[in-house]
């Protein structure tokens, strides 16, 4: 199977050759990628039946000004005038949906913008996935924080001032299984007043345990909502099997968790698809838990270590924009993210209109958070990153910057009584 993202073999090792090629020979490692494994717990909802039914028919060439134009009028925002302002036509309005989005930020969320900091634990992974950084056959240095390595990285990153924290791994089941995440919640409860998760997903009890143990919310990001480019990136674990990682919000919820966010990752397959079924995929799941606390994200493509070819297909920042303030057009109250892959100046610019969260002193890598703080040396003990950043400043100018915009830089808005 050609595939212009695949790792170069001269930069695999000798075991990982072995497992490729096995992987190519072998049909139980391409097993059916809609099929659900026996360890997977199947939910019944119609929710992605009602998403893929309107990203499957979605013909965005048909959208004209007139649509557009139609859009922008409107009080509400409908599915129809959403897939308008996704489209081609709505390019030339981009200042008018910039106008709106922006009056539906400032209606909702005042001039607050959220700030919060990744902390990677680990980033063993399981899962052959050929755009990322971490997949199972990318030579990189692998590790795993211990619980004082752990703490020492939440008091670095806590001494900061930061209150938020998002927790990663790998997608690995055997190195940072369900118990080891958990006791990580429960360290970061100490030091933070919001905990968030982007691990693999679960089963509806372990996110259960997870929340027991102190997790707020939980972040999975699609990747893609079109399957049949999903089974071709996608080669080898349990990432693989596309409906379940699909329903992992759902279950989260079902779990205890207050809030979940989603998100594609721009320049995989159509954007423009990829973004109205993320869009979709909020929608019909706040109209299902109205209780709960959503928001969604649209990062692009970024380089990862041994494979320049991994890069940002047809999505320039002008499209990105226009996602964004189709997003906050259509979803007033849910909240927007843009990450560290993009960079300062539009992020800077992006909070004024649509977006209301944003992350600072990031580091995609494992346990260099206080030689990134300190501005000493890297050290050798650590774990490659995931991707490259484009944004690296630190909390400190994070909150700077953004107070100079005009913003008030929240850290926390959520009491536990």
């Amino acid at each position: 199977m050609e595939n212009q993202f695949l790792v170069d073999s001269e930069y695999l090792s000798k075991e990982a050759l072995e497992k490729k090629h096995r992987l190519e020979t072998d049909p139980s490692f391409r097993r059916n990628h809609m099929e659900y494994l026996p360890d997977m717990e199947i939910i019944e909802s119609d929710v992605m039946d009602q998403v893929m039914t309107e990203m499957q028919s979605y013909d965005y060439s048909k959208y004209t000004a007139v649509d557009v134009r139609r859009a922008l009028q409107h009080e509400r925002c409908t599915i129809e005038d959403l897939k308008a302002l996704l489209s081609p036509a709505a390019e030339p309005f981009l200042e008018m949906m910039a106008q709106k989005a922006r009056r539906e930020t400032s209606k909702h969320f005042g001039n607050t913008v959220y700030l919060f900091t990744p902390l990677y634990i680990a980033n063993y992974c399981e899962n052959y996935c050929v755009y990322c950084g971490f997949n199972c056959y990318n030579h990189i240095h692998r590790m795993k924080l211990n619980r004082e390595q752990i703490r020492h990285e939440m008091e670095v990153i806590a001494k900061s001032g930061m209150e938020e924290i998002l927790l990663l791994t790998g997608e690995s089941k055997s190195k940072s299984d369900v118990k080891y995440i958990g006791e990580a919640v429960k360290l970061a409860r100490k030091y933070f007043r919001m905990v968030g998760l982007e691990v693999y997903p679960m089963n509806t009890e372990d996110y259960a345990y997870l929340h027991k143990c102190g997790a707020d919310y939980v972040t999975v990001f699609q990747e893609t909502y079109d399957t049949e480019k999903y089974e071709t990136l996608h080669l080898m674990g349990h990432k693989r099997v596309w409906p379940y990682r699909f329903h992992a919000q759902e279950r989260a919820l079902r779990g205890g968790m207050r809030g979940v966010a989603f998100s594609a990752l721009l320049g995989l397959s159509d954007f423009r698809k990829d973004a109205l079924a993320t869009a979709l995929h909020v929608y019909y799941l706040q109209r299902k838990y109205p209780q709960a606390e959503m928001s969604l994200s649209c990062p692009r493509l970024r380089p990862i270590i041994n494979n320049d070819q991994i890069k940002p297909l047809d999505v320039g920042e002008r499209q990105l924009c226009q996602v964004l303030c189709a997003y906050r057009i259509f979803l007033p109250y849910a909240g927007i993210t843009v990450s560290s892959r993009e960079s300062a100046d539009f992020r800077n610019g992006i909070v004024k209109i649509a977006a209301t969260k944003v992350s600072a002193g990031v580091s995609t890598g494992i346990g260099d958070h206080e030689s990134k703080y300190s501005g000493e040396k890297k050290k050798k003990d650590t774990g490659d990153e995931q991707f490259e950043i484009e944004d690296a400043r630190s909390f400190d100018a994070m909150y700077k910057d953004m107070s100079q915009e005009g913003l008030q830089p929240v850290l926390n808005d959520y009491l536990y009584v």
